[in-house]
């Protein structure tokens, strides 16, 4: 018997591709409902070869509904996956809603997985920060062989993390650069083609950026509490993958070549790392793949037992659409779902 799942938030790119790795990995689902708000209504959304029309949230019953990946920001998520999780649907969210809520479970199943039977509480599990979820991929291994103490992290994020107006705002900047049009500046604070912006999300009282306070917040839940962390989020003009340059400190010692072998055997994790030229990984090569790469590994001469190392993976699957079908497939595997009468 199948699952019957509700993906919200369809329209969107997280959301699409939640349909294209649920059809993908052949997740056991007898129904897939594809949802959003009133005005996608009627939009149609590919899901194998099959094509779904969409249904608006807000009138939808999840009598029967088994698990619902949702991808519909954070306000709608605060709003509904409380109602939805109440009729027996469980819940995985894709946004920073529910992260923080001590009863619910903030899961990477290559790092985290005994969390998850956590959801009975709120029957919602919350999926990290696209960041954060590379991130902790990259360090829980290292972190079981010589005990971190440190992290100082810089990203380099893609536009597509701003969702489908950043990787627009790229491109018609980048043409009309081209063309010597003048450049609109909408969705981000300042031009992103051709430069960079250190500035995600808004900024807290000390300085950090939101973002910023993310990734060190949830490395801390889902990691290690003791870690210390410390981010710079940086947007860059890439259209797909997140990259970053992660300095790690660690309590015991550890050598690069030690590191590596340590994370060609991790979950999730694949090492490019030849000393040459192109002997590493950019977010070009790392767009539409799974893994969490890493590459440029060494030793870090000013501090001790110091590493660092430049992880990239695709934020749209990793980061969030496959980590959220990973999740569901943590529960189906671990027999942690019960099936709905509809």
């Amino acid at each position: 018997m199948g699952y019957k799942v509700a993906v919200a938030g369809a329209t969107g790119n997280v959301g699409r591709e939640m349909l294209a790795i649920l059809n993908e990995r052949g997740f056991p689902a007898d129904e897939v409902v594809a949802l959003a708000s009133r005005r996608s209504q009627g939009t149609e959304v590919s899901f194998g070869d099959k094509t779904l029309k969409v249904k608006a949230l807000d009138s939808y019953d999840f009598a029967g509904t088994d698990i619902c990946v949702m991808s519909a920001g954070a306000s709608v998520s605060k709003e509904w996956a409380p109602k939805i999780g109440a009729q027996g649907c469980v819940v995985i969210d894709n946004s920073s809603a529910w992260r923080y809520d001590q009863d619910v479970p903030l899961i990477v199943p290559e790092v985290n997985a005994d969390a998850v039977s956590g959801f009975t509480k709120k029957n919602i599990i919350a999926n990290p920060n696209c960041s954060t979820a590379q991130l902790v991929v990259a360090l829980k291994p290292l972190h079981e062989a010589a005990t971190i103490k440190r992290v100082v992290v810089s990203t380099y994020q893609s536009v597509s993390g701003a969702g489908k107006e950043g990787m627009d705002e790229l491109f018609t900047q980048s043409r009309a650069v081209f063309v010597a049009d003048p450049v609109e500046v909408k969705k981000f604070t300042k031009r992103i083609a051709f430069n960079v912006i250190p500035h995600i999300d808004v900024f807290m009282e000390d300085g950090s950026t939101k973002e910023e306070w993310k990734v060190m917040a949830e490395t801390k839940k889902i990691l290690d509490p003791k870690i210390k962390v410390s981010c710079t989020a940086v947007r860059v003009p890439v259209f797909i993958s997140h990259s970053e340059a992660v300095n790690i400190e660690f309590e015991k010692p550890i050598t690069a070549d030690e590191a590596r072998d340590i994370l060609r055997e991790a979950p999730g994790c694949l090492v490019v790392d030849k000393h040459e030229n192109g002997g590493y990984i950019t977010p070009y090569e790392a767009a539409g793949e799974d893994a969490t790469y890493i590459s440029r590994i060494r030793e870090d001469q000013t501090v001790d037992n110091g590493l660092v190392m430049w992880v990239v993976s695709d934020n749209l699957r990793k980061g969030a659409a496959l980590n959220t079908v990973q999740i569901a497939e943590l529960l189906v595997n671990r027999k942690l779902l019960k099936k709905q009468q509809g």
